[in-house]
Order: structure tokens, then sequence, then C-alpha cells
């Protein structure tokens, strides 16, 4: 697990910041208990055993942090959010700057006005925490077998078109910069 969100990391933000919401839950719903986690998650996973003492770690370092983070209940790592953030900043920028990428985001805009609209007070406010929400609300809604509304369905369409084309350009940048060095 630990292996997978590095390779998430490393290759695509978006993902990264949705697997770790799904770490997060994970460790929730097992109520932050590690030997039930070792028990019933990590013995599962068709890896080592020196991998699985890794993972666990892992998933113990990731529990530790939420703990003196307070987001045991709800929210999300500082050092997740920071990835959101940036992201966003990336957002903002790409508006003012890139024609193809305000074009993909005025597909997403009426349905992000819509969330925002329908989340009242609880709107999250960030555009891109609006689209990260919405892809990790239908990976819930389909791993619990959930109807989805075709306006749902279409609004995360538009929003993986909005972050696949961030994650492009954090990652072109990170190659403009290495070559610049």
């Amino acid at each position: 697990m630990k292996a997978i969100a590095e390779k998430k990391k490393a290759k695509n933000i978006g993902e990264y910041i949705i697997y770790m919401y799904q770490m997060e839950d994970l460790l929730r719903a097992y109520q932050f208990n590690m030997q039930e986690v070792k028990q019933f998650v990590i013995s599962h996973y068709p890896i080592s055993e020196e991998e699985k003492d890794d993972t666990f770690e892992w998933f113990a370092g990731l529990a530790d942090s939420m703990a003196k983070e307070d987001v045991k209940n709800i929210g999300h790592l500082k050092s997740v959010q920071q990835m959101v953030d940036l992201l966003a900043k990336f957002h903002w920028q790409l508006l003012k700057t890139d024609n193809t990428y305000f074009n993909i985001y005025q597909k997403a805009k009426p349905h992000i006005i819509q969330m925002v609209l329908e989340a009242g007070e609880n709107s999250p406010g960030n555009e891109i925490q609006i689209c990260l929400n919405a892809v990790y609300g239908l990976l819930l809604a389909k791993l619990r077998g959930r109807e989805i509304p075709q306006d749902m369905v279409s609004a995360t369409d538009v929003f993986g078109d909005v972050l696949s084309y961030l994650n492009w350009a954090y990652f072109e940048g990170l190659q403009n910069k290495a070559r610049e060095n």
C-alpha cells in the first residue's frame, strides 16, 4: 500500500490524493485498531512478510499523523491537503495562461457551481477540492453498489478531465524545472 501510494504520487497527483483519502477512511473504518488493520487488511496482500511489516509501519505512521493533526474523525492529512492546494494553485495559474485548460474548465464550471450550491455552508470552497470530492464520492458509491445519477457521472467525467490536465501540467512543470537545472 505504501508502494502504491508512492507510485501514484510519482505519476498522478489526483489519484494519489484519492488513494490517500481511501487509506484515511480505511483507518477510520477500523477505528485506528492497528491489529485489525494488520489482520484484516495487510495480511491479505500478496506481498512478502518484510513488505507487510513495512506496510504496517506505514499505516501506523498515518494513524499517528492523523491523531497528531486531529483528523481522526474528519478531514485529511496536511501533507495530502498540501497536494490539493498545489493543484489549486496550478488551476488558478492555468486559467490565466492556458487556453486549453480554460476550455476544459469551462465544461466543469457549471457542475462545480451546482455542487457549491448543493453543499451550501459545507462547500469546501476550493474548486479542485470539489472535483476531488466528487470523484472520490463516485468511487465510494460504486464500491457500495449504489446507483449513480447520470448528472453525477457527467460531472465526474469533466472533473476527471480537469484533474488529468492539472496532473499533466504539474509533471510538465517539474520536467521543465529539471531541464533548467
